[in-house]
């Protein structure tokens, strides 16, 4: 790799697309794209961590080369965001012509559904004025939260988000390159705390390679991650389900203090155990709507050690329920 002391997520993003795991239909119609040096403006919608920026640039380094730092801008719209950008810094990038064998200059605006509303309609003009030369590619984690005349002059693509075996070459990919020893549960660790996040998952390899050591132990990384133990959030909702409330309130004490869990971590992961819990789908719903409701109440701002232990006792008195 070209900078051994850059951060691995950035060290690993692909330079081609052919290198982007877990996208390949996508990836395809954006080397059609390539081949032919012409596209519409785009679209990237999907979560965190599923591919948008890293597509958006291994796209611009097969289409221009040496030439890509003239005919290629980045802009993160999270900061970036106000109209005075739109009217600025943008409309001078996109108003000169490219120097490269390709007719047009790419703007890759990252985040954009965090623009103003101002900036979006001041961007929908610009789209349209410079696009003889310039295209755009918007990337964005809520499309909702892009305006429909921005939408509709753009070619969409959904990212969804990693399956297990992509996220699985991934770590392959990292442990080959940098020597790292992984037995089986450490991998489904990491697997398991990215959950479809590549980011996620690199940056978690390197803070538990960090720790010293080429062989990345299970423990490791949780505690990198600072997530608990699957086997240990089900333990507890398996208490609280049972009726022993005191037990269930002490192992989320043990939880908190031991990892340093926030109460949106806790909640995150009772949510996925719940769903895996192997009960009837009437007592699932229930139990969700359960977990929906105190996630919400966290999100308001609600005191989160009182909403938990609120929420165990809520699973306590679902699970008495279900036995009568």
């Amino acid at each position: 790799m070209q900078n051994e002391f850059i951060p691995w997520v950035e060290k690993y993003r692909p330079h081609k697309l052919k290198d982007v795991i877990g996208h390949d239909a996508i990836t395809k119609r954006l080397e059609a794209f390539v081949k032919s040096k012409n596209l519409p403006h785009l679209l990237f919608c999907g979560t965190p961590g599923s591919g948008k920026t890293a597509c958006a640039l291994a796209m611009a380094r097969e289409l221009y080369g040496d030439a890509l730092p003239q005919c290629f801008l980045e802009l993160n719209a999270s900061d970036e965001r106000g109209i005075d950008i739109v009217r600025g810094k943008i409309k001078d990038f996109a108003r000169t012509l490219p120097l490269s064998d390709v007719s047009f200059k790419l703007i890759l605006l990252d985040e954009c559904d965090a623009m103003t509303s101002d900036a979006q309609q001041a961007l929908r003009r610009t789209m349209e004025q410079f696009s003889g030369n310039t295209r755009f590619v918007l990337s964005a984690n809520y499309s909702s939260r892009i305006i429909e005349p921005i939408q509709s002059r753009c070619a969409v693509f959904r990212f969804p988000r990693l399956a297990e075996p992509d996220v699985r070459k991934i770590i392959d990919r990292i442990m080959e390159a940098e020597g790292l020893k992984l037995d089986e549960k450490a991998i489904e660790a990491v697997v398991y705390v990215a959950d479809g996040d590549a980011r996620k998952a690199i940056n978690v390899l390197q803070g538990a390679s960090g720790l010293g050591e080429k062989k990345v132990s299970e423990d490791d990384v949780f505690k990198v991650a600072s997530r608990a133990r699957p086997k240990e959030v089900g333990e507890m909702v398996r208490f609280a389900l049972k009726g022993d409330f005191s037990k269930a309130r002490t192992l989320l004490d043990d939880l908190m203090i031991r990892y340093g869990l926030s109460g949106e971590d806790v909640i995150a992961q009772v949510y996925r155990e719940v769903v895996a819990l192997d009960v009837g789908d009437e007592a699932k719903i229930t139990l969700v709507e359960r977990v929906g409701e105190y996630d919400f109440r966290l999100g308001e701002g609600a005191n989160e050690r009182v909403q938990l232990e609120a929420l165990l006792a809520q699973l306590a008195l679902a699970g008495k329920n279900a036995k009568k």
